[in-house]
């Protein structure tokens, strides 16, 4: 008896309750399925040609990928056809099923993300487990070959992200970074050939969208240090973001974490949170009261000094994090009514502390030494972030143009 191969939609939805596209094998009376890895919702089947309709935003590319599939297997079912002269559904799927069971872009950004936690990147791994569950959420599969990422696939989503989630032009790109690593990845272990790859000239280039960092100018900041008008909540994120900017714009993960075991021989001795080195800093005068302030609630020299970490758990990196981005939140809020007290129109959060420092620094300073204030690990980093501060030479240049 002749067998046949079709694409039907399981009856039965997912927890998501979305319906799985199945390639039914038939072969003497006997059937057998295989899992596409590819789920939709049930009003975009079309039962009758077999098909997604095009209701569906992605029909296209589905269907398009849906057909290759099922032309695969049947090559399968022709090759056995030519070796055996019997063969059952069960042999027919055993063959099928093969190149279907190919590591899959969910498997590799799985185990991506595992190592993110494992190597205790909490803040990269809170960053990166959306962006991965975008593109699995948007392909519609749970199990994303990295050979249907292609040029198609990666235009279709970056629509997607611009069009129906409102993703900002940085958010896309950064959405396809984290792409382009797991696809690296996969080539480095000879998941997909490096033929596939979908970046690159003439292909996807990523681009990062120029931003404008904004910060507040030296009488801005007097402004700020001189408000007698504030409440306890606002006098403290005042503080936290004075300690930051003294600092050269100390990241506030950082500052939340010194202790006062950190400051000796009149200098701050701390390691960074992001690429984990180890500074010394000299503590500004302009530092010395806000500390101060704090010293009542000293209970020993391995306290912290600003109180957001003392309840947290240390042992977990996860409630670190957590409580930090918790602070940095109420620290905003508060911040937003010391700009409107002290009539500053310029955004104000905890992260202006950094930008500020880089704009009053402007090229007051060498670059060399404003690597080392800003901890950059390449000085092409201090340079392009310093660009955003410094004017005077296009200043003067509009003006010898202009001024007749």
């Amino acid at each position: 008896m002749a067998s046949s191969i079709r694409l039907i939609l399981r009856k039965k939805p997912n927890k998501e309750g979305l319906f799985p596209l199945m390639i039914r094998i038939v072969k003497n009376r006997k059937a057998n399925v295989i899992y596409t890895g590819h789920y939709i919702e049930s009003h975009h089947w079309d039962e009758v040609e077999r098909k997604i309709k095009k209701s569906h935003p992605n029909s296209v590319r589905l269907n398009n990928l849906l057909v290759k599939k099922l032309a695969e297997a049947s090559d399968t079912v022709i090759e056995l056809q030519s070796n055996h002269k019997e063969f059952s559904s069960k042999q027919i799927k055993k063959q099928i099923v093969k190149p279907f069971n190919e590591e899959s872009f969910n498997s590799v950004s799985k185990k991506y993300l595992s190592e993110l936690e494992a190597n205790k990147k909490l803040t990269r791994l809170s960053s990166d487990k959306p962006r991965v569950n975008h593109v699995i959420n948007f392909s519609g599969s749970d199990n994303l070959s990295f050979k249907e990422i292609n040029e198609e696939f990666l235009k279709d989503f970056i629509t997607h992200l611009r069009v129906k989630r409102k993703n900002s032009p940085r958010s896309i790109t950064n959405n396809l970074i984290v792409i382009r690593t797991l696809f690296n990845k996969a080539i480095r272990q000879g998941i997909v050939d490096s033929k596939l790859y979908p970046f690159g000239k003439g292909k996807i280039r990523i681009k990062f969208p120029e931003t404008e960092k904004v910060g507040l100018s030296a009488n801005e900041v007097k402004r700020i240090e001189s408000l007698d008008n504030l409440n306890e909540q606002e006098l403290h994120a005042r503080n936290v973001w004075l300690f930051s900017f003294y600092l050269a714009g100390m990241r506030v993960a950082d500052v939340l974490k010194i202790k006062w075991d950190d400051i000796y021989d009149d200098r701050l001795h701390y390691r960074m949170n992001k690429n984990d080195k180890l500074l010394s800093l000299k503590l500004p005068n302009k530092v010395l009261p806000i500390i101060e302030e704090y010293r009542k609630e000293k209970l020993k020299q391995h306290d912290f000094i600003f109180p957001e970490l003392k309840e947290a758990n240390l042992k977990s990196d996860k409630d670190i994090l957590a409580k930090t981005k918790t602070a940095n939140k109420k620290f905003n809020k508060y911040l937003e009514t010391i700009a409107e007290k002290a009539e500053i129109n310029k955004k104000l959060t905890m992260h202006i502390a950094r930008h500020t420092f880089g704009n009053i620094s402007g090229d007051k300073i060498p670059i060399q030494m404003l690597q080392k204030l800003y901890r950059h690990s390449s000085i092409t980093t201090t340079i392009n972030y310093q660009s955003n501060f410094m004017h005077k030479d296009t200043d003067d240049a509009l003006d010898k143009v202009i001024d007749f």
